[in-house]
């Protein structure tokens, strides 16, 4: 084999509760990842020495700044083989809530362990990435999980009953210290609508889509909504044209708004990017 060519998939979180701060001055979360449709590209091919980035769609970093190039660079170092090009195609909009770039390093992880032969499992892939970001292990193995500690803390649950979504990234993007800052700093400003982590557990484990949705919800919300009033505007414009519910992904910018089905979801979306040209159609895997 010469080169391979996966896919990375983005994430949503069903619900995210903030904890205690750590002494590290990161903070214990409790979330529920689930993966979505939307994906970048990527293509690994044997090369005779070094690490080799080439990005196209969405710009971003090609260095090692660039998780992609971080994820390569720790299983050549530490496992060995001669060089690598990889060829990044982004679609997920970057510093939306969407683990984009955690996404592009866990299928480089997964990628360059088959291309090479290096015999690694998923679970020790997992625990390679956490050394680069704490969305990796997740985005390793994909599906529907609960996170915790910093999110890398994993339990696989059952697939959720099939979602259609409607994603919308506003134009700028947010920084997660920013929004981390402030939720300290703001530990009144509570979610309108707090996630339910104990009822969407148990939807999920009895496949339940009416009570999943009643106890979707995410803690930073209401500070990144502050913070960036847009968000709600968001929002407010997905529930107005039918959305059944919408969340913020991570900590934002970008919403998801759950639709009936695909067909509504398409109509939604419509709608929507005529203000907000990153609006995508996807679905819950």
């Amino acid at each position: 084999m010469d080169f391979l060519t996966v896919p990375a998939y983005g994430k949503i979180n069903l619900t995210l509760r903030v904890l205690e701060r750590r002494p590290d001055g990161y903070h214990n979360l409790s979330t529920i990842f689930q993966s979505i449709a939307l994906a970048d590209r990527l293509t690994c091919s044997r090369h005779q020495e070094g690490l080799h980035l080439e990005t196209t769609g969405v710009p971003v970093p090609v260095g090692p700044a660039n998780l992609v190039y971080q994820a390569a660079y720790r299983l050549q170092t530490r496992y060995g083989f001669p060089g690598v090009k990889i060829t990044l195609q982004k679609q997920i909009p970057p510093a939306a809530g969407l683990a984009g770039g955690s996404s592009d390093a866990a299928a480089t992880l997964l990628a360059v362990n088959t291309l090479f032969n290096l015999g690694l499992t998923p679970g020790q892939l997992a625990r390679e990435g956490v050394a680069l970001g704490a969305d990796i292990p997740f985005c390793v193995l994909g599906g529907t999980a609960l996170g915790r500690g910093r999110g890398e803390e994993l339990t696989l649950l059952p697939r959720v009953p099939p979602l259609w979504l409607v994603l919308v990234k506003p134009s700028f993007g947010v920084s997660t210290v920013d929004v981390y800052q402030a939720w300290d700093a703001n530990r009144g400003w509570g979610p309108l609508e707090p996630p339910d982590e104990e009822r969407a557990l148990a939807a999920i484990r009895s496949g339940d889509r009416k009570k999943l949705l009643a106890a979707l919800g995410n803690d930073l919300e209401a500070v990144t909504c502050r913070l960036y009033p847009e968000v709600t505007a968001i929002k407010l414009r997905l529930l107005a044209e039918g959305a059944e519910r919408a969340v913020m992904c991570g900590s934002g910018p970008a919403v998801f708004g759950v639709a009936a089905g695909e067909e509504q979801a398409r109509r939604i979306a419509a709608r929507l990017q005529e203000t907000y040209p990153e609006t995508f159609v996807t679905r819950t895997l």
